[in-house]
């Protein structure tokens, strides 16, 4: 790519050196400082800026009442929407809006002034914050946030409305090639994951012989399985024991995890459990069963299972895959698995031998699969590397794309 013939000093250490023409000023000479005024209808469209931009939000009774959003902030289409807190979570600080509505004050709204591109501020934004963690000077309390008047003193580079108008178009072309290279190769990792999901479930509910004598298995997510198999409950394989308050033994450094549904959350002084188990959710997330063979706590939002039989908790996991949890679980704000509900699960067992074979086959099959999904997620996270780069470099005036022929 190319570089611009001169560049200046900044003045400012994270940002360097800047294009000769391009102007450096504040936020509060780049906006108009409009106020849209406020919402008094229910029937106002209410927006959201979420991870792919300013939405409108279709549950609007979900939690609270309709009027809740009379007084938001009114959002007209083509102002820019800023959210002043958590910016070191979010994936994006701000968006052009595409759509009237009202939208929460904690956000920031506002129009640029006639020498600013909305477009371009909002590529602006994007690019300082994958930059540098500049807003993190702002950080008051636990949360990264600033105020307004913060916003207002953060650095703005201006080049011509021309050049911002390339700016964006070519950033817009960019990116837009980026995203689809993305979505499909997310939609490969996903036809991947189902593909190793199939292999699990065929194999653990039909055996590895093709031409095996099939019977009903009685129980109708399971279908067909080999005659000779049993069909058994969970009671007579394991048993289940609830997790625990982790309040006694919860410290920083402690030499143990602690485990909730979604892995790891915390440290402990203890254990609860110290062998091979598979975990299952009691409450929130429970379609997420997980193996674990270290010493560990776990939280009483969990079950641990105690091997009773020589069925191990790793051909567990693969009969919790086929598991349609929907099926059994019970509470729609919140899904519940009672330890009766998982006791009276039945799944198909076969003899130990073609067990071990199953498993032996499985291992060898998944273990190819997972690295062709590794191999396509460490390709999206190049690219989301490539586009964040892309973005810096433009808007800082990095590289010069203003002869850039968009095809």
């Amino acid at each position: 790519m190319n570089t611009y013939s001169s560049y200046k000093d900044s003045g400012i250490e994270w940002m360097g050196n800047i294009p000769e023409s391009w102007e450096l000023t504040k936020n509060r000479f780049g906006f108009l400082k409009h106020k849209n005024g406020l919402n008094e209808s229910d029937d106002t469209n209410v927006l959201s800026l979420t991870t792919t931009g300013v939405k409108v939000k279709r549950d609007l009774n979900f939690g609270k009442s309709s009027e809740s959003y009379i007084g938001h902030q009114l959002v007209e289409q083509g102002d820019i929407v800023f959210t002043p807190r958590d910016f070191d979570q979010t994936p994006i600080l701000s968006d052009v809006s595409k759509y009237e509505g009202c939208i929460s004050n904690l956000y920031i709204v506002d129009k640029t002034k006639e020498n600013v591109l909305n477009r371009y501020v909002n590529y602006y934004w994007y690019g300082l914050k994958y930059s540098v963690d500049y807003f993190k000077n702002f950080s008051h309390g636990m949360r990264y946030s600033f105020n307004r008047f913060q916003f207002d003193e953060i650095p703005l580079l201006i080049p011509s409305l021309r050049e911002q108008q390339q700016i964006s178009d070519y950033l817009d072309y960019k990116t837009s090639k980026i995203d689809i290279l993305i979505e499909k190769t997310q939609q490969k990792i996903e036809l991947l994951k189902e593909q190793r999901t199939s292999l699990i479930n065929t194999t653990v509910t039909k055996g590895l012989d093709p031409n095996v004598e099939m019977k009903d298995s009685g129980v109708e997510w399971i279908g067909d399985v080999p005659v000779g198999w049993d069909l058994v409950r969970l009671k007579y394989l394991f048993s289940l024991e609830g997790g625990k308050d982790p309040k006694r033994i919860q410290d920083d450094d402690g030499e143990y995890p602690i485990l909730g549904t979604g892995g790891e959350i915390s440290r402990g002084s203890d254990f609860l459990y110290n062998k091979p188990t598979l975990l299952l959710g009691r409450k929130g997330t429970i379609d997420k069963p997980f193996l674990f063979d270290k010493p560990f706590w776990v939280s009483d939002v969990m079950y641990y299972t105690i091997q009773k039989s020589d069925i191990t908790p790793k051909y567990l996991y693969l009969l919790f895959t086929l598991t349609p949890f929907d099926y059994y679980r019970y509470g729609s704000t919140q899904p519940s698995m009672s330890r009766l509900d998982y006791e009276s699960m039945f799944f198909p067992i076969p003899k130990k031998e073609e067990r071990q074979q199953i498993v032996d086959y499985l291992d060898k099959e998944t273990s190819k699969i997972d690295k062709l999904v590794d191999i396509e997620s460490k390709r999206i996270i190049l690219l989301k590397e490539y586009r964040q780069s892309l973005i810096s470099d433009v808007v800082t005036g990095k590289v010069d794309v203003r002869d850039e022929v968009l095809v």
